[in-house]
């Protein structure tokens, strides 16, 4: 079952989403439960496919330090913080954003 949120608290969520990113590829089967998961949540988290897209590889090298995906890359306070292993990518994200986040009715 889905998260579902009023307009208003969609659009706060929105905003949030944009200070993150997340480091994938089509095939990867881990990359594809995030993106289940995320679905589920009902947030758009920018996506970046590190097969496409040769800058998003280099970031995901160079900020993070491994060339592993997925990786959820956070912005916060100008300090970007990597998480990999997609496990602590949903935890993460169901912490954020799921039914207890206080932002869906």
């Amino acid at each position: 079952m889905s998260v579902h949120r009023t307009p208003e608290q969609q659009k706060v969520v929105d905003q949030a989403l944009q200070k993150f990113a997340l480091y994938h590829f089509q095939g990867c089967p881990y990359c594809v439960r995030v993106r289940r998961a995320m679905a589920r949540l009902n947030i758009d988290v920018p996506l970046k496919d590190i097969r496409l897209d040769r800058q998003a590889y280099d970031e995901l090298v160079e900020g993070g330090g491994r060339k592993t995906v997925p990786c959820l890359r956070i912005e916060e306070d100008g300090h970007s913080t990597w998480l990999y292993e997609s496990r602590d990518i949903i935890q993460y994200l169901d912490r954020q954003f799921g039914p207890n986040d206080g932002m869906h009715r």
